[in-house]
């Protein structure tokens, strides 16, 4: 039960309605789905647990089941489908989705059926029957005793059937699996190779009945076509006639003329040409003529061997003449010489230009008179032909329905003798490649699979199961809440004290050590000396309770007449009794912070209070006040509540006066005080002689300020235990008497709506809370919400100090 408990919270400003919006990165999201699953672990752990318990149980009652396997190709190769005459016979590729066509045929009922009727599976009580394992068993015993009909047999065998065999594609290739799932593994291994077989049969047929009755149609089709051709061509045959139209060769039909007027044309366009080409050369000859005839551009332009030779000679003797004019001067009698037959050269080269001038303007003048002659001879055969031509258009729209119907013909009747092959010699585009044999292991149940299919099922079922779980729970479970919901700090959170039982000779321990006297240290000082020492006698004497009173540490004296805390319920002092529990150091926890905020606020009025009864606001507040008193402070604790005075109960259940006798001045405040003979704790009580009605004007009066006050100057603090806020008004009252709130909230119960309301209702209240405490809270269950509250922190550092065992 003892664990760390204690919390230094965040403070969370902002609006109590709407808590701040956050953002989670990715290592919190785990986190938090960590955390979610810790908090119901228990919840997961029995929902998973039941799901594999169910999942052994269906492994164990039902019966094994045997899966064969065929393997099935579908051969592009035989593919045929009446291709046309002209079109090469190839091995056309399956795309995907004849591959799936083919697929869903096998899965077709016709198939299913086939083989049913093949194997006469109505009379197997595997397909026919209620099932085997319990649950055929049970619908066994629950069916009907009536004997089905032979189609309600045929349709249950179908449906049992289907549901046992599986055909999927093996990748992305042409290989069809069919599998097929049975109690036997002989059986299973011949049902799935009928399976195969009867698909292949299946499709043999389909492809015979499409032949034969494609076949019928084309029959009819070719007579028709006969019938048209046949009359096409005498139709030709009667135009050719009447127009006097005569086939001249070649299998075409030409008018009178046309073929001459056609080789007219020809020798036209040649004859235009060779003029062109004509005049061409009589245009380069008359340009080479204005030149230099010795250039070598008109050698090479003309071709001629005669000038070629020429203008050799003359290039020899022009090379003589230089080198002979270099050496002897240009007036040498051999310089002259072979310039005058340089000259003489020039004049033949001269004269061969003119002679071929002429040869071309003869040929170009031929040429041009043929081009006339032939241009008119045209122009009167087109003259003549114009009329006939109108012929010739009827002519070319019979032969045209001639050659279409003569074409359809024949196609028909290729196609016609390719379907009388294809009915005689039908084929299919499936083979078995790999027959099923009898498999040796069972294919279901597999322990594997259903295991894991029940692990994961309840792990989704622990999920929904946790998550409706959380959302219903409305009550506060962790220091986050606290902060987020209400923006407070959460001070600690204390746990469920379910049982103290003390000692017959009501010794108290310390650190696993017994201290003499049977009562701990008081001060901080002195349970250092205590720790250290071991057993040592506290008494103190009137000399040291002198010397201590003179420093500050007492409080007044200890006599005969004072009134002592008696008949104190354990838990109202166990963070005295067990001061090294993980409840004493929470309440440290909030003694810090409640130090810290008088220090900075110079307040030491507390009051404490919660939202409902029963949330352990009164034990809070006097474990609290016992601690502040035994570590040396001053402290008085007052029963506030004037509605169920708990604290007067169990502190001073024999008090006769109280908080309401000082106010009405009956008695004085130091006779009202009750005093805890160990901590010097002062109690002052409240007792109710009739209920009050209006108690909230009673806290509020001017009286019960002025006795808060008085007790102010004397005491370093001052703690009151108020009612409630739900059912009553009275902590409303109070708000210009308190320097600061505690708020004690129960753990796991409370709801957190309620407490929202409540607080923002009351505006003064929440912001003088000093910070929220939760209260009875489940160690065992807050591990799970809040790990580092978990036991072994606090025992870890205690028990290897002190030995403390928890």
């Amino acid at each position: 039960m003892d664990v760390p408990l204690n919390l230094v919270g965040r403070s969370a400003p902002g609006s109590l309605s709407e808590p701040p919006g956050e953002s989670f990165s990715l290592p919190e999201l785990l986190e938090q789905l960590t955390d979610f699953v810790r908090r119901h672990l228990p919840l997961f752990l029995f929902i998973v647990s039941c799901a594999i318990a169910i999942g052994l149980v269906f492994l164990f009652t039902a019966s094994p089941s045997y899966t064969a396997h065929a393997k099935l190709l579908i051969d592009s190769s035989k593919l045929r489908v009446l291709q046309q005459q002209d079109a090469p016979i190839t091995d056309a590729p399956i795309d995907s989705g004849q591959v799936e066509t083919q697929l869903e045929i096998i899965k077709s009922e016709t198939v299913g059926l086939s083989v049913i009727k093949e194997l006469k599976l109505t009379s197997d009580p595997e397909f026919v029957g209620q099932g085997a394992g319990l649950v055929g068993k049970v619908m066994g015993l629950l069916g009907s005793v009536e004997a089905p009909s032979e189609t309600a047999l045929t349709r249950r065998a179908l449906a049992a059937f289907l549901a046992k065999r599986a055909v999927t594609r093996v990748g992305r290739t042409y290989v069809l699996d069919i599998a097929f799932s049975s109690l036997h593994p002989g059986r299973a291994a011949s049902i799935a190779n009928n399976l195969a077989d009867a698909y292949i049969v299946d499709q043999l047929e389909a492809k015979y009945q499409a032949t034969k009755r494609a076949s019928g149609w084309l029959q009819d089709r070719i007579r028709e076509l006969r019938q048209q051709a046949s009359d096409a061509d005498r139709a030709v045959l009667a135009y050719k006639e009447k127009n006097n139209i005569v086939s001249l060769g070649g299998g075409s039909s030409r008018l009178l003329g046309e073929q001459q007027l056609e080789e007219l044309n020809t020798q036209l366009s040649q004859a235009r040409a060779g003029a062109q080409e004509a005049k061409s050369r009589l245009d380069r000859i008359n340009e080479v003529m204005q030149k230099d005839v010795a250039d070598a551009a008109v050698a090479d332009s003309l071709h001629s061997e005669v000038i070629t030779r020429l203008r050799n000679n003359y290039l020899d003797l022009a090379a003589k003449e230089a080198i002979w004019s270099a050496r002897y001067g240009s007036s040498h009698l051999a310089a002259v010489n072979l310039r005058t037959q340089m000259n003489e050269l020039r004049r033949s080269i001269q004269d061969e230009l003119g002679r071929i001038a002429l040869s071309y303007k003869s040929d170009s003048e031929i040429a041009k008179s043929r081009v006339d002659g032939l241009e008119r001879s045209l122009s009167g055969l087109v003259s003549n032909s114009q009329a006939l031509n109108r012929d010739r258009l009827g002519l070319r729209d019979l032969e045209s329905t001639a050659q279409v119907y003569q074409k359809l013909y024949d196609s028909f009747l290729q196609r016609y003798m390719e379907a009388i092959q294809q009915q005689s010699f039908p084929i299919t585009e499936a083979r078995i490649i790999s027959e099923a044999t009898a498999p040796q292991q069972k294919s279901f149940p597999l322990p594997l699979p259903i295991l894991g299919i029940a692990t994961v099922v309840g792990i989704i079922l622990s999920f929904a199961a946790a998550t409706v779980r959380e959302a219903f729970d409305r009550a506060f479970r962790t220091t986050r809440q606290v902060e987020t919901l209400l923006h407070v700090n959460c001070l600690a959170v204390l746990p469920l004290l379910e049982s103290i039982r003390l000692s017959s000779d009501k010794r108290r321990f310390f650190g696993g050590r017994t201290l003499a006297g049977g009562r701990l240290p008081r001060t901080a000082r002195e349970t250092d000396i205590a720790a250290a020492s071991g057993n040592l006698d506290l008494t103190i004497s009137d000399q040291k309770r002198d010397a201590l009173k003179k420093s500050g540490i007492v409080h007044g004296e200890a006599s005969v007449k004072d009134k002592l805390i008696a008949g104190t319920k354990a838990e109202m002092r166990h963070v005295v009794d067990h001061p090294l529990t993980a409840f004493a150091e929470a309440f440290r926890s909030v003694k810090i912070a409640v130090e810290i905020s008088g220090a900075r606020q110079g307040g030491n009025v507390i009051g404490i209070t919660s939202t409902v009864p029963r949330e352990g606001k009164s034990t809070v507040a006097s474990n609290f006040a016992q601690l502040m008193a035994h570590a040396g402070k001053h402290v008085v604790l007052v029963d506030g509540d004037l509605k169920n005075p708990t604290l007067t109960r169990s502190l001073s259940p024999g008090a006769k006066e109280g908080l309401l006798e000082v106010l009405e001045g009956k008695i004085s405040l130091e006779q009202s005080l009750y005093r805890d003979a160990q901590t010097n704790l002062n109690f002052l009580p409240v007792v109710l002689r009739s209920r009050l009605a209006h108690s909230d004007e009673l806290l509020a009066s001017e009286l019960f300020k002025d006795l808060v006050e008085r007790l102010r100057t004397t005491h370093d603090y001052v703690i009151i235990d108020f009612p409630p806020m739900a059912p009553v008004v009275d902590v409303r009252a109070t708000t210009r008497i308190v320097d600061g709130y505690l708020y004690v909230v129960e753990w796991g119960k409370t709801r957190a709506n309620l407490v929202q309301n409540h607080l923002k209702a009351a505006p003064e209240i929440h912001d003088r809370l000093l910070g929220v405490i939760l209260n009875k809270a489940d160690v065992r269950v807050l591990e799970r919400y809040e790990a580092y509250y978990g036991r072994g922190y606090y025992q870890r550092y205690y028990g290897s100090q002190y030995g403390y065992s928890g």
